[in-house]
């Protein structure tokens, strides 16, 4: 199994087959029972496409950061060492999930994953993903439970 995306409300699942997809070789799942999902035809968006240029450009443009996403996360894969991998990781969740707490300049990132997502998303095993999370908490980097990770001081993150 391998998670090419996490999405939260929103977002899009299967948008290749407007570029031409035939046969799908990816499925979506459900992390909660919360999840609605809106099923839409090939030709319905199609046509979506054809009759509103707002909507269309939009889909483009989410498809296009899609597939940088996708290349950021190779590159991280083929050519960076597993703590980087979490790092840069770590950083896209806060991008998504995070906010700021206005007292200590921490980025709080409220976030969805279990350690065996987060671990499966970076290319690693779950044991080696918490020996990251604990050497970077013990480095003052980060601090995290269940379903929070804080990120110490912002500012020293940017590097």
């Amino acid at each position: 199994e391998i998670i090419t995306a996490i999405l939260s409300k929103g977002e899009i699942f299967g948008e290749k087959a407007i570029l031409g997809e035939e046969i799908r070789n990816e499925f979506a799942q459900a992390i909660d029972k919360e999840t609605s999902i809106c099923p839409i035809t090939t030709n319905v968006m199609i046509d979506l496409l054809r009759e509103n240029k707002e909507f269309s450009l939009k889909i483009y443009k989410f498809i296009g950061y899609r597939f940088k996403k996708l290349e950021r996360r190779l590159q991280l894969l083929l050519f960076k060492d597993t703590k980087t991998r979490l790092k840069e990781f770590i950083k896209e969740l806060g991008e998504d999930f995070g906010y700021k707490n206005v007292i200590t300049g921490d980025l709080i990132i409220r976030q969805p994953y279990t350690q065996k997502e987060m671990a499966t998303v970076i290319g690693t095993s779950r044991p080696t993903l918490n020996i990251l999370l604990n050497e970077l908490k013990e480095e003052n980097y980060l601090d995290f439970d269940r379903k929070e990770i804080t990120l110490k001081k912002l500012k020293s993150i940017v590097n």
